[in-house]
């Protein structure tokens, strides 16, 4: 008797583009011995199977086991249409894309992969040194991509028609680059040269090489934009690029020929490895080995160093190629970009932005779309610690439960802007922006949202931004033309980490970073919030104080310092013995900053913890100012870990007097901090000590104030958010005594804690309030 074929339709939700997805379902199906169609319809992958149950069933199983090397795949819904269909399929068949509605997933770039590799090294093979090699299972997606669904012709490899030998490829399944959209080589592909000389194609990457080994800096367009590249292992030519790019202190990213280089110089744990040797290729911020070579300018007075692997084919032929030039194995890989502006992508950018930085500019023909910046990432607890969320990463979206319908658009904040597109209950972060004090940065946000709008196919209902009425992201938000909804900074820290935590419950929310505009109008950034994502109330701070100084005050961490010494004195004379004893100024300058405090002359009253940790640093003697943002507190931090690593005997946080109420609201007693450690310094106690007692004083009072507001309102929950909790002792010293209190601590991991995060909260906040129709 013969069994019964049935018809089946298969969706597949999930980065299903530009993964060779297509190519593989029909091997699997060739393999199960079913017919049919498959299709990408932009939202999802539409596979009609015909054939027996048990054949298609197979199918089924073979696609969720062996899926595509890059796909994620979300989700797989099947109906059964034998009864709705009379189409008899004869074979198994690749159809073309058809553009539906609907769900969208993109898909990130993808680092080279190892097969793809070996060809580019293998002298018999045809792509044999191709800088631009690619496969299904690799190369760039995002920043070539125009729109949905993803062919070539929706691509900027549209301007390079493919050779007879790469269309066979492309249309033949039994080969890795079966319908791979970027399929290109030495013949019909981009090309590399040097912007403004001749060298083209292999003079062009010869010609780089010597120039980086004789002590040269170049920069090297990539996937995303130009990098500044030097050799790392040469402290001439590193403080010379520190000098053209004005960065005196700043870490310089590096990016090592391969494995066994970044072992030589860092410590790598088997879970860092494997996120190092991924398909994001990631810069990851890991402890230095002692012995290794890197010149010690890289990253001054750090214990880590952020590294990277090449994820390009360019940035490997750079490291090795056949013209005999010794190359270093480690070489700075520094984002193309003057101070403030974004990477450059293009060659005009670059000539203009670049050229006084570097002795030469290797660009190639083929379009960025999207600019990407690297991603960083650190680790906290053997586990991912998001820094920097871009290439590789962005834009997967972070998906909730919440049954919410509508479109929104999140702008994000002014420094480390991202920006976030919310449809329903999904969040698609964009890659790094940048600060957006510069006109140039600005216009790429622009740019870029509205890439994004057409890639995601999005008409927002509302555009979120923050509260600030003079931030650029304001400015960009009003001028969109949609309801603006406006919503507090830190309340938007405190969201974007409920967002990824897919908690919808009420939390009590820390949120610590260096500024933020308050309700009050005035400076934010130590704050205990109970939200929800209706609203939030401010139930603590830390002590508020006077910050003098303006925008400089944040670079120069002495004027808080003097101003906290003041305040708790409240005596000229005796302010100034104390600031003459620790060397935070002159005489003058005290005197200039007494008078300012006196008469409230550019002076804002503050709860920044940033501010209060650079006043801690210049306190204690390891930085009186900053010359790039978090400089001195990085430097307190580093004091207070190696500090704690050499004592066993942990000392325990001052216990008394750690909180008090004012006007209603609990406060940090932050102020009686600061002044126990300026006496125990003026006493000779060890810095190191003091900043370990700072971290753990501060998490006590953290978590005495999470008691008090339990207390109250009765909530268990607690997010940690904002760029202070990217310092990792405070965050390990506040979660334990949190946990150890019965608290339930949601932190973030994905989405990075800093500004670069609070987009996602934004949307989150404007589709709640869709939802309840408020806008």
């Amino acid at each position: 008797m013969q069994k019964k074929e049935l018809t089946w339709r298969i969706r597949v939700y999930g980065i299903v583009q530009g993964v060779g997805f297509r190519p593989t379902v029909s091997r699997h199906a060739a393999a199960s011995g079913i017919r049919g169609t498959v299709c990408n319809r932009g939202p999802y992958v539409e596979i009609y199977t015909q054939g027996e149950k048990e054949q298609i069933e197979g199918f089924l199983k073979a696609l969720e086991v062996h899926p595509p090397k890059r796909a994620a795949i979300l989700k797989i819904n099947t109906e059964d249409v034998t009864a709705e269909t009379e189409t008899h399929f004869e074979t198994f068949d690749i159809i073309e894309s058809e553009k539906t509605k609907g769900e969208i997933f993109v898909s990130p770039d993808i680092a080279i992969c190892e097969e793809c590799k070996e060809e580019m090294y293998n002298p018999k093979d045809r792509r044999y040194l191709h800088p631009f090699i690619n496969c299904t299972c690799c190369g760039p997606r995002l920043t070539i991509l125009d729109a949905l669904p993803y062919d070539r012709e929706r691509t900027s490899m549209k301007e390079f028609p493919m050779c007879p030998d790469c269309a066979k490829e492309y249309d033949d399944e039994k080969t890795r680059r079966y319908d791979a959209q970027p399929v290109c080589c030495n013949e019909c592909g981009p090309e590399v040269y040097l912007i403004g000389r001749p060298e083209r194609g292999r003079d062009a990457i010869t010609c780089t090489r010597r120039m980086i080994s004789d002590g040269k800096i170049v920069a090297i367009k990539g996937i995303g934009g130009f990098h500044l590249c030097c050799d790392a292992t040469n402290e001439e030519a590193v403080q010379r690029l520190r000098t053209l790019k004005r960065r005196p202190a700043k870490p310089f990213a590096v990016m090592a020929k391969d494995e066994a280089v970044v072992k030589r110089e860092c410590i790598v744990t088997p879970e860092k490895e494997a996120i190092l040797t991924g398909h994001q290729k990631p810069i990851l911020l890991l402890n230095k080995e002692t012995g290794g070579r890197l010149a010690p300018s890289i990253a001054p007075g750090n214990p880590k160093v952020g590294v990277m692997l090449p994820y390009a084919p360019v940035q490997l032929l750079i490291f090795q190629y056949d013209d005999g030039i010794k190359m270093p194995d480690i070489l700075v890989m520094t984002s193309g970009n003057t101070s403030g502006a974004p990477i450059c992508r293009e060659d005009a950018e670059a000539v203009a932005e670049l050229s006084h930085l570097c002795d030469a500019m290797l660009s190639h023909n083929r379009k960025i779309r999207i600019r990407a910046d690297d991603t960083v990432m650190d680790f906290y607890k053997n586990e991912p610690y998001m820094i920097r969320r871009s290439r590789g990463y962005a834009p997967l979206p972070f998906m909730m439960s919440a049954d919410w319908k509508g479109q929104v658009l999140a702008v994000g904040g002014e420094l480390k802007n991202t920006f976030c597109i919310g449809v329903d209950s999904r969040f698609y972060p964009s890659p790094y922006v940048g600060d957006l004090e510069d006109v140039r940065t600005v216009k790429a946000l622009q740019e870029t949202i509205h890439r994004f709008q057409t890639l995601l196919e999005v008409t927002p209902q509302a555009v979120v931004c923050d509260l600030h009425p003079k931030y650029n992201s304001t400015v960009v938000a009003e001028e969109l033309g949609y309801p603006v909804l406006k919503v507090q900074h830190h309340y938007a820290h405190i969201l974007s980490c409920m967002t990824e935590n897919d908690c919808q419950e009420p939390v009590i929310g820390v949120a610590f970073d260096g500024t933020g505009y308050g309700t009050d109008g005035t400076i934010w950034g130590g704050e205990i919030l109970l939200a929800d994502y209706e609203n939030f109330t401010r139930a603590g701070s830390i002590a508020p104080f006077l910050q003098i100084g303006g925008d400089i005050s944040a670079k120069e961490g002495w004027r808080i310092a003097v101003s906290m010494i003041y305040e708790y004195t409240k005596d000229r004379e005796q302010a100034w013995k104390i600031m003459e004893k620790l060397g935070l100024c002159s005489e003058q300058e005290s005197r200039v900053q007494f008078t300012m405090a006196d008469r409230k002359l550019n002076a804002v009253v503050s709860t920044s913890v940033g501010r209060l940790f650079d006043a801690v640093s210049a306190i204690l003697g390891f930085r009186r100012q900053s010359s790039f943002e978090g400089e001195a507190s990085m430097a307190l931090e580093f004091a207070a870990e190696a500090y704690e690593q050499y004592n066993l005997q942990k000392q325990k946080g001052n216990q008394d007097h750690l909180l008090y109420k004012e006007d209603g609201r609990l406060i940090l007693n932050t102020q009686t901090l600061v002044q126990q450690i300026t006496e125990a310094k003026l006493q000779g106690a060890d810095s190191g000590r003091l900043a370990y007692l700072f971290h753990q004083t501060l998490a006590e009072q953290i978590t005495a104030a999470c008691m008090e507001v339990r207390n109250v309102s009765g909530r268990q929950k607690v997010a940690l958010s904002g760029g202070v909790f990217q310092n990792r002792l405070l965050l390990r010293l506040t979660e334990e005594r949190l946990m150890e209190e019965g608290f339930e601590v949601l932190r973030h991991r994905m989405v990075p804690p800093n500004d670069g995060g609070i987009a996602i909260g934004q949307a989150a906040y404007g589709m709640y309030q869709l939802q309840n129709g408020r806008v």
